[in-house]
């Protein structure tokens, strides 16, 4: 069950965008006053930005709105492209200052309106032939959403849906949507006592003591397998003077978004990237070529004012630890070190079940730093490493960094859902501003290339991704409680469920004992909902065989074997960081 992106199917983009048009005119139909902003495809649907002047939408009204346009669908009317001067678009739509907004910054010859029935919308499209193809669909909700994404704004009402060819491709969906309902990180994080937000520090989510079992077995993993590649660790100030924040250019560029504040009578901010701290330690050592690359890693907890409005549980925050590594190579080591970097991303993504595709982005038509001749080195081997790690990439031509080229890692999880997390990306012009250096081979002083790289991203947004990944079901190695361990008789079965415990703890294992005076039903569900990944419950039976009864998480089913098998299974399953399976 996956999740379908629109903008990936040409034809649902334009049946989308066609029934956004529809869901307009029906708007129109139903509330004359109605103005209309714009109604894009998404990832998602569709959607339409509307000013209902003092109508404000609720759930009762996203029935009235669908149900006008079944009729509209119903009535089948074909849908026509008309070319128009601006003079005839400004006329046409004269009476509503959104689309004359719109039309302003239009050119003669390029403007384009589309007509179904008695409803027109500027729009340069394209279309389905008739509104009789949109006849599938869902209104999905309603919200406010500021003209032009300003808050200074007047508030719109913006309603989402989504269409599909057939009905059942829709019910499909909808299904799915559903699904990820129940998986909702914020759901499930309070379900399982992993994380909390408070309104005395929103946008930093606070973790509960599952929560940090997860995030530091997370942590770990990380640490480990950068130590495989020689990665050094180190640890920068979350706190830093203006000065050095000028000298790497953020405080021009990204002051707005930076916490400030006056020490000793100087200015400082808590830092939004890791990058300067890390040429900090570059700097306090000299280098020559033998030392490149050196692998930096740094676990960096970052602040950065995102707007209120914007902050959806781990995914939107404004504080979060970045899983940062700075590479400083020289330009002949730059394909070596970039495919070393997508085999690490690749074996730490394949532990979690995560497909991912690649994206590369070029150097910008102007505006960049650095000579075309190294420009055109580092594309080339970002590329060569691509298809080297055996993996199919898309260029983004012009969509660099003015200091870089780079890489993008998309993960896709069990829902068809795609994130942007992994990047690698090459910078030219920190290690100047920061006047890094290295000694080459024929004694000269030479400025280094910098990778800037991210595995998970953001620890705290990838764990909502997992979160939502595995629904709550997390592998063995991965969750934060593995076992509960339940007596049949809270007195007579406990003295062997006290064994069972110790022998898993033996192993390294997480175990709670649940000797509850509550009965083995209640006690067997509640930790289904908690998703244990494994319940183990011990009777008669079980003591006097030396025997567990199993149960997985998610699953009816329950199997009885001799305790010392279960802890070779569960050891070499942990070992083995295998995906849960229910």
């Amino acid at each position: 069950m996956e999740l379908v992106n629109v903008l990936e199917d040409e034809y649902l983009s334009k049946l989308n965008h066609s029934c956004a048009h529809m869901m307009a005119q029906a708007v129109k139909r139903l509330y004359p006053q109605a103005k209309f902003w714009v109604g894009p495809v998404i990832q998602d649907g569709f959607y339409y930005d509307m000013d209902l002047g003092d109508v404000s939408l609720n759930d009762a009204d996203l029935e009235k709105i669908a149900k006008e346009m079944k009729k509209i669908a119903k009535d089948g009317k074909r849908i026509v492209r008309k070319e128009v001067s601006k003079a005839e678009a400004q006329e046409m739509f004269k009476d509503d200052p959104y689309k004359e907004d719109l039309i302003q910054d239009l050119e003669d010859g390029t403007i384009t309106v589309y007509s179904q029935g008695e409803f027109t919308d500027l729009c340069r499209g394209p279309h389905v032939d008739s509104v009789k193809e949109c006849k599938n669909f869902k209104l999905l909700k309603h919200s406010g959403a500021y003209w032009k994404g300003d808050a200074k704004n007047k508030q719109l009402q913006r309603v989402y849906g989504i269409c599909f060819p057939t009905k059942e491709e829709l019910e499909a969906h909808l299904e799915a949507l559903e699904e990820a309902k129940k998986r909702d990180h914020k759901k499930l994080g309070k379900e399982m006592g992993l994380f909390m937000v408070s309104e005395y520090a929103p946008g930093m989510p606070i973790f509960l003591p599952n929560g940090m079992i997860l995030r530091n077995v997370l942590e770990q993993f990380w640490y480990e397998e950068h130590a495989k590649e020689n990665y050094k660790f180190i640890k920068t100030p979350i706190i830093m003077s203006r000065e050095l924040w000028e000298t790497s250019g953020h405080w021009d560029h990204y002051k707005d978004n930076m916490y400030t504040t006056m020490v000793d009578d100087r200015e400082f901010a808590i830092k939004p990237m890791n990058c300067p701290g890390a040429l900090l330690v570059y700097n306090n050592d000299l280098h020559s070529y033998k030392d490149l690359p050196l692998r930096m890693g740094e676990l960096g907890q970052v602040h950065r004012h995102e707007a209120s409005g914007a902050l959806n549980g781990l995914f939107r925050v404004r504080t979060f630890t970045q899983d940062d590594a700075h590479i400083f190579v020289m330009p002949g080591q730059i394909e070596e070190e970039v495919k070393n970097v997508l085999m690490l991303i690749d074996r730490m993504y394949g532990v979690f079940g995560l497909s991912y595709d690649i994206e590369l982005s070029t150097r910008p038509e102007e505006g960049y730093i650095g000579s075309e001749e190294i420009w055109d080195q580092s594309e080339k081997a970002l590329a060569n490493a691509c298809r080297y790690a055996g993996k199919d990439f898309k260029v983004n031509p012009g969509d660099g960094a003015f200091y870089g080229p780079k890489l993008d890692i998309h993960i896709k999880d069990s829902l068809g859902r795609v994130w942007q997390c992994g990047t690698v990306q090459l910078d030219m012009n920190l290690p100047e501003r920061f006047g890094a250096t290295y000694v080459d081979s024929e004694g000269k002083k030479q400025t280094p290339i910098m990778l800037h790289r991210v595995v998970y991203g953001s620890i705290e947004r990838f764990i909502g991704i997992l979160i939502e990944h595995f629904g709550g079901h997390f592998p063995l190695w991965l969750a934060p409680q593995q076992f509960v361990v339940i007596p049949v008789h809270q007195e007579k079965h406990l003295d062997y469920a006290k064994k069972v415990v110790e022998a898993l703890q033996a192993q390294g294992m997480r175990v709670q004992l649940d000797d509850r005076n509550e009965k083995l039903g209640y006690r067997v569900r509640e930790a289904q909902m908690k998703k244990v990944p494994y319940q183990i419950v011990v009777g008669d039976g079980e003591m006097e065989n030396e025997t567990v009864t199993i149960r997985k998480s998610g699953s009816k089913e329950s199997t009885t074997v001799a305790l010392q098998e279960a802890l070779e299974k569960f050891t070499k399953e942990v070992e083995d960081k295998c995906l849960f399976k229910k």
